[in-house]
């Protein structure tokens, strides 16, 4: 788009509106594997080892796929890598359950390299569409991805209970290559602009403060994210007055706060800049983890997940929106590092959790490693970056 469009017209907003329809089942071919995973071991006799490999398999292929996503975007556009993503998840969606086990292991790569693919370039497209409103464009398409991962583990309990599971993944294919079609087909108007053709010949200004800031920022954050939401499940069943079915619910509270402080996010953003947004949702979320190390019964860890989660809602959206401003022609090749360095945090810091827990014998103590993240974050977040006057409007 024109560097002076103030506004997103009708087919920005309408392709914008097909980017947040993309990440619903984006959102839940991520997580799904955590739900499944019972019955995916029953179904093809998995010990803990070979069932903790499945996860292995989509992190890898999702850290494969992102490297990928930025030289697609570059060579063409941001709607050819969406689509290749979305059509990779649905084919992984309906095959999951369809024959042995090897094809089971290549669908649930599929489902990370097929979330590697769109979800950078979906970001850094919404990003371009919406230059004046692009921190609350960027919140709204990472609720429809929240909305998509809450839903999920509801869904497949549902599906489970009434036997359905197969006819549930085939909706999330179908669903998915609806969405791949209407993004392919429809004619979009001249000024919307889906590819960066520019940035072929274009290297990265490593000796710019921001990039390698937002590197750092993105690995923290979903380093952080991962390692609090996925520990606190095991956190809670270590205390003693919580029952194991209740124990299981409490990541609810913590993707449930981050779904809807994305959602109230423009509200925020109509107030203060993006900046000040950050910071103070880094301290509300530094305040959540604490508070959860301090807590025994289920009302205090349930709300201390949720206060931490509405913390952290906005600052992965954000950061998309300073990389997508801040590296101008070169934004796809950054976010391609960028992308990589959030699967590497999200690999990193939920291990370093329970390194530290069995050292210190308890989950505790391994939860300081998200707090730490945090804090450093908002240490990140405290030089003056620049914010876009329009953001406000």
């Amino acid at each position: 788009m024109p560097p002076s469009a103030t506004a997103p017209t009708t087919s920005a907003k309408t392709l914008t509106l097909a980017a947040n329809a993309s990440f619903i089942p984006i959102g839940m071919t991520t997580v799904l594997l955590s739900p499944l995973l019972p019955t995916l071991s029953s179904r093809w006799s998995l010990d803990y080892t070979q069932a903790g490999a499945l996860f292995t398999a989509q992190f890898l292929a999702s850290t494969v796929a992102v490297g990928l996503s930025g030289t697609l975007v570059e060579r063409f556009g941001f709607r050819f890598a969406i689509n290749a993503g979305l059509l990779v998840i649905a084919a992984s969606a309906a095959a999951l359950l369809a024959g042995p086990r090897i094809l089971g292991i290549v669908c649930i790569a599929g489902f990370g390299a097929g979330s590697g693919l769109a979800v950078p370039a979906a970001n850094l497209m919404v990003g371009e569409l919406n230059p004046s409103r692009r921190s609350s464009a960027l919140n709204v398409l990472n609720f429809a991805w929240s909305a998509g991962a809450v839903a999920c583990p509801f869904l497949v309990a549902a599906a489970e209970k009434a036997d359905h599971v197969p006819l549930l993944l085939r909706c999330v294919a179908g669903f998915s290559f609806l969405v791949m079609l209407c993004i392919a087909t429809k004619q979009w108007g001249d000024d919307v602009t889906t590819e960066i053709s520019e940035a072929k010949n274009v290297s990265v200004n490593w000796r710019q403060r921001s990039v390698p800031v937002l590197l750092a920022l993105f690995f923290l954050y979903v380093g952080t994210e991962n390692a609090f939401g996925g520990w606190i499940a095991s956190y809670s069943v270590n205390q003693r007055s919580m029952a194991m079915d209740i124990a299981v619910m409490i990541p609810s509270f913590f993707y449930g706060s981050l779904t809807l402080g994305r959602l109230f996010a423009p509200t925020f953003l109509r107030r203060w800049n993006e900046v000040r947004v950050v910071q103070i949702g880094l301290l509300v979320g530094c305040a959540g983890m604490a508070g959860l190390m301090r807590s025994h019964e289920f009302v205090e860890i349930a709300l201390s997940a949720g206060v931490a989660g509405f913390g952290l809602s906005s600052v992965y959206p954000i950061t998309i929106s300073f990389l997508s401003r801040e590296s101008g022609s070169t934004a796809p090749r950054v976010a391609s590092l960028a992308f990589m360095m959030s699967n590497l945090g999200g690999a990193s810091l939920p291990w370093l959790v329970g390194v530290f827990s069995t050292k210190l014998g308890t989950i505790r103590g391994g939860l300081a490693i998200p707090l730490l993240g945090s804090i450093a974050m908002y240490l990140l977040y405290l030089p003056n970056w620049r914010s876009a006057p329009s953001e406000r409007t």
